[in-house]
């Protein structure tokens, strides 16, 4: 997964060619703690997906773009659109990751 130091390395990133996968969390978060250990086997899982960690804390402005308040979420996006997003404050499961990726369009 990849970290970025600023907002706009992130908007970079997020809008460039391809799958991106932006999920959004926070080190104090315990619903982000409890998905984090799934996170590397969801990747490896799908590798069409550019995963990019947003911290909502240290990139609010990032957050507040997406519209995203409640962590941990996920946005997808191809070549900078967005194709779906599993944004709430609800802790999540792998699998419920795996079928929110599953759905999105192919």
């Amino acid at each position: 997964m990849q970290k970025f130091d600023s907002d706009d390395q992130i908007r970079q990133a997020a809008t460039g060619n391809g799958k991106q996968m932006l999920f959004f969390s926070a080190d104090w978060c315990p619903d982000c703690r409890f998905i984090k250990p799934a996170m590397p086997d969801i990747e490896a899982e799908y590798p069409d997906f550019n995963f990019i960690y947003v911290d909502r804390d240290d990139n609010i402005e990032v957050a507040q773009e997406y519209q995203v308040m409640g962590i941990p979420s996920f946005i997808a996006l191809e070549d900078g659109k967005e194709i779906g997003r599993f944004v709430n404050k609800d802790r999540k499961t792998k699998a419920e990751v795996e079928n929110f990726i599953n759905g999105l369009p192919a």
